[in-house]
């Protein structure tokens, strides 16, 4: 079992500044191995570092790099993460392709031969399920998973993103559960076709698949 050390802007910004430098070191090391040809599953609760942490990942990786952007805006919530996340990613050479839906639309869009980071399966599925007619798609998840597979055979290097939805105590309405089992699914799929799963808990990235394969990247890192 690997551990990594990430640290939650909003509680520690000291520290994630100081974790932020660590990170640049960890870049170089990526970029100077060249080793890429790795698919990534991360999950993790909200707003814990695992999306500052996908992205430096991707960034170390061949161009052309692409920021697949599936978060539809509903609200000033919205909008300020995506922002956020715009200026995260500034000079890093993300090619940013924005696809709330029908995630396959991306092999027709980008070099399947690059990088990407798709951030994230939360969102969406939230986009597919819960449809701006007010519709409800109950079968969305399993249409995202054909797509999701497609895209996981074609593609080299990929990090997905994927949100920690699955321990809280709360008795959900049948619609809200339906759309955890969902996620739960898509996390499954991914996860089985990706050659390391990584979680963000506690402040720390821990692989629960493919310790060795993510272990070369790290190689020298401490």
């Amino acid at each position: 079992m690997v551990f990594v050390g990430v640290l939650t802007y909003d509680y520690y910004p000291d520290l994630w500044r100081d974790f932020r430098r660590e990170l640049g070191f960890f870049i170089v090391l990526v970029r100077q191995r060249g080793r890429g040809l790795m698919k990534i599953f991360i999950s993790g609760g909200c707003k814990n570092g695992k999306s500052t942490f996908a992205q430096n990942i991707a960034s170390a990786w061949r161009e052309p790099r692409y920021y697949i952007a599936t978060m539809d805006a509903v609200d000033d919530e919205d909008i300020e993460r995506i922002e956020r996340h715009r200026q995260e990613r500034a000079g890093l050479g993300f090619i940013t392709i924005e696809q709330p839906n029908r995630i396959e639309k991306i092999l027709e869009k980008c070099d399947v031969q690059g990088s990407f980071l798709l951030d994230s399966l939360t969102a969406l599925l939230a986009n597919e399920i819960f449809e701006r007619s007010n519709n409800v798609d109950y079968d969305a998840h399993l249409r995202i998973a054909g797509e999701l597979t497609k895209i996981l055979d074609r593609v080299q290097n990929i990090v997905i993103v994927s949100d920690f939805i699955y321990s809280d105590a709360a008795i959900y309405d049948p619609l809200t559960e339906h759309y955890r089992k969902s996620l739960a699914y898509l996390d499954q799929v991914a996860a089985q076709h990706c050659d390391v799963v990584l979680e963000a808990a506690f402040t720390q990235i821990i692989v629960h698949k493919g310790d060795a394969k993510f272990s070369e990247v790290l190689c020298g890192f401490n």
